[in-house]
């Protein structure tokens, strides 16, 4: 289980005095759920989940991951506690290939065939860039997708993914979707998932709108989703919250 309990961020500005991103947030989320973060843009979600990963560090209260202390444990410490993160842009690596990272990110020796597994779930020809390097050759959308892949070969107990939909297209789309449908049905493991995308959250076990550093909504799909979507509907305020599947 994850616990945040009166979460604060405030980020560097010139007066000193900080610039207030994240405000008093509490939450629990249950082990083996799948939870969408969703809101409007510049709201906090980005810079919350960097706070679970410990890219940021807070400026006030506590981060608990299955009743452990981790306010200020390392990157490097909170992945050996089986924690993942994907950026919305991932680094390159350049003389790595695919398929060492893969293994890397295993823990061991990937064999060919499940090497090409997480490939294709997200949507690449394992025959096309199993053995490329993570380097500039790549879009910034396959080095992208090659970093969720990397994340679905290590053994997580909380993967992040922070907007997976961004710079991919339809139809890696459409795999990237069925592979976390997948982990969800799986239900070994917790995803957390930023998006804006409406067939991500049709996914989701629970779906948590956040905006101006503070939770604005949190509850089952079921009683969520519906609500975002009339408020859609209605051209309410809310209408930058949840973005429309792109053309």
């Amino acid at each position: 289980m994850l616990e945040l309990k009166h979460l604060e961020f405030r980020a560097p500005s010139t007066d000193g005095n900080g610039t207030e991103i994240i405000h008093d947030l509490s939450l629990r989320l249950a082990s083996g759920r799948f939870t969408v973060i969703t809101g409007p843009n510049g709201g906090g979600k980005s810079t919350l989940a960097k706070l679970i990963m410990g890219i940021e560090r807070p400026t006030a209260g506590k981060i608990l991951f299955d009743g452990q202390d981790i306010t200020d444990l390392p990157v490097p410490e909170r992945a050996k506690l089986g924690i993942g993160y994907a950026f919305q842009q991932p680094p390159r690596f350049k003389g790595l290939t695919v398929r060492r990272l893969l293994s890397l990110a295993h823990g061991s020796e990937l064999p060919e065939d499940e090497c090409c597994t997480y490939l294709t779930r997200v949507g690449l020809c394992s025959a096309d860039y199993l053995n490329r390097e993570v380097d500039a050759s790549l879009s910034g959308g396959e080095v992208k997708r090659i970093e969720i892949a990397t994340l679905m070969a290590r053994n997580l107990r909380l993967a992040i993914y922070d907007e997976p939909e961004a710079g991919i297209d339809l139809w890696s789309f459409a795999m990237l979707v069925k592979s976390f449908r997948a982990m969800s049905d799986r239900q070994h493991e917790s995803t957390l998932v930023i998006s804006h995308q409406e067939r991500i959250m049709q996914l989701a076990d629970d779906i948590l709108v956040v905006a101006d550093g503070k939770i604005r909504e949190m509850g089952p799909r079921e009683q969520i989703f519906p609500h975002l979507l009339s408020q859609i509907d209605t051209g309410c305020s809310l209408r930058r919250t949840v973005g429309k599947e792109e053309a």
